[in-house]
C-alpha cells in the first residue's frame, strides 16, 4: 500500500467512524451542534496522526478508531469556544456554532463535548488508560494555558520571540505532540519511541504556525481562500510583527509603529506597507529559517526511531511534507 492510500484508507475511517458515532439526542437543541461541527469536515490531521502512529507498532488500527476519533472530538471543542471569544464569524466557510445557534447554547454544547470524549476515551486497553489519560490532561491544560497567553498577549505592548513561540507550542503543537505519543503508547511503543514521536510532533506543530504567519502576509490570493494580510490589519502579535519591531530601527521603525497605532486606515495602503516594512527587514527569509529548523528538528525525531515499519513511516513523512509545502 502506497503512503498516499494508507493516509487515505485510514482518512476514510475515520470519517465513517466519526458519522456514525453517537453523541446523544435528546435535548436535540445540545446534540445538534456536536453533529454540525463534527460534520464540517476538515483534515482530521490530529486523529490520523494517532492512528498512524499506532500502526507504526501493530496492523490492527480499527480496534483504536473511538479513542483515535476523541482527539478529533476534543480539537473540534477548542474550536467551538475559541470562536466564541474570538467573535469569529465562520469555520471552514461555514457558520461557526455560536452564530448558527447561539453563544449559550455553543457554550453548552462545547461542555458535553468534552464529556465525550472522556466517555471515548474510556475505550483504551485498560492497562494504558491511566497513562494516557494523564497526558491527555496535561495537553488540555496547555492548549487552555495557550489560548489564555493568546488572549493576554493582544493587551500586552511588547511580546518577545521566546513568549510566542512558547505561547504556540502550548495553543497548537502539544496537540500534535499528544496525537502521536498516544498513538505510540496505544500501539505498545517503547517510551523513547514515544517521547521522539512527541517531539517530532510538538516541532512541526510550532513550524506549522510559523507558516500560518508567513501565509497570512505572503501567501498567493487567489490560493489562500481568505483575506490576505489579516494579521496585518489586526495588529496580531504575529512571530513577523514580533522580529520586525525587534529589527527596525530609525525611520523604518517609526513607520511601523506609526501604522501599528492608526486607528483609521485604507487597508489595501496598511498591508502593502507593512508588508513593505517587512520586505525591507528581510522578515519573510528569518521566518522562513526558524521554520525550517523547526521542521529539520522534527524530522530529527523520527530518524532517531527503533520501529522498522517503512511504508507507515513514508505515510507519516508524507502527510507531514504536504503540509509543509500547502500555500493557503
Amino acid at each position: 500500500m502506497t503512503k498516499t492510500n494508507l493516509s487515505q484508507e485510514l482518512v476514510e475511517q475515520l470519517e465513517k467512524h466519526i458519522g456514525a458515532y453517537s453523541f446523544g439526542g435528546d435535548p436535540h437543541e445540545l446534540y445538534d451542534p456536536i453533529a454540525y461541527i463534527m460534520s464540517l469536515g476538515g483534515k482530521r490531521i490530529r486523529p490520523l496522526l494517532t492512528l498512524l502512529a499506532y500502526s507504526l507498532y501493530r496492523d490492527d488500527y480499527e480496534k483504536i478508531l473511538t479513542p483515535a476519533a476523541a482527539v478529533e472530538v476534543f480539537h473540534n471543542f477548542t474550536l467551538v469556544h475559541d470562536d466564541i471569544m474570538d467573535e469569529a464569524p465562520l469555520r471552514r466557510g461555514k457558520a461557526t456554532v455560536h452564530k448558527k445557534w447561539d453563544t449559550n447554547t455553543a457554550i453548552l454544547s462545547g461542555d458535553v463535548m468534552l464529556v465525550k470524549v472522556y466517555d471515548m476515551l474510556l475505550h483504551i486497553q485498560e492497562d494504558k488508560l491511566a497513562v494516557c489519560l494523564r497526558l491527555f490532561n496535561q495537553t488540555a491544560t496547555e492548549v487552555c494555558e495557550g489560548q489564555q497567553h493568546d488572549m493576554n498577549f493582544e493587551t500586552l505592548e511588547h511580546v518577545s520571540e521566546a513568549e510566542y513561540l512558547e505561547m504556540i507550542r502550548q495553543k497548537t503543537a502539544v496537540l500534535l505532540g499528544f496525537a502521536l505519543q498516544y498513538g505510540a503508547i496505544l500501539g505498545g511503543a517503547s517510551l523513547e519511541d514515544s517521547q521522539h514521536l512527541y517531539e517530532f510532533g510538538v516541532n512541526v506543530g510550532i513550524g506549522f504556525q510559523l507558516k500560518d504567519d508567513l501565509l497570512d502576509v505572503y501567501a498567493d490570493k487567489a490560493k489562500f481562500g481568505k483575506q490576505v494580510g489579516g494579521d496585518i490589519l489586526a495588529n496580531k502579535k504575529t512571530f513577523l510583527l514580533i522580529k520586525a519591531r525587534e529589527l527596525a530601527t530609525g525611520e523604518v521603525k517609526r513607520q511601523l509603529e506609526d501604522w501599528l497605532g492608526k486607528v483609521e486606515f485604507d487597508k489595501e495602503d496598511k498591508v502593502k506597507s507593512v508588508t513593505e516594512i517587512y520586505d525591507s527587514l528581510g522578515i519573510k527569509e528569518v521566518t522562513e529559517a526558524k521554520m525550517e529548523g523547526y521542521f529539520q528538528q522534527g524530522f530529527a525525531q523520527l530518524s532517531a526511531l527503533k520501529v522498522k515499519k517503512p511504508a507507515v513511516l513514508a505515510a507519516l513523512k508524507g502527510l507531514t511534507q504536504n503540509l509543509i509545502d500547502r500555500e493557503k
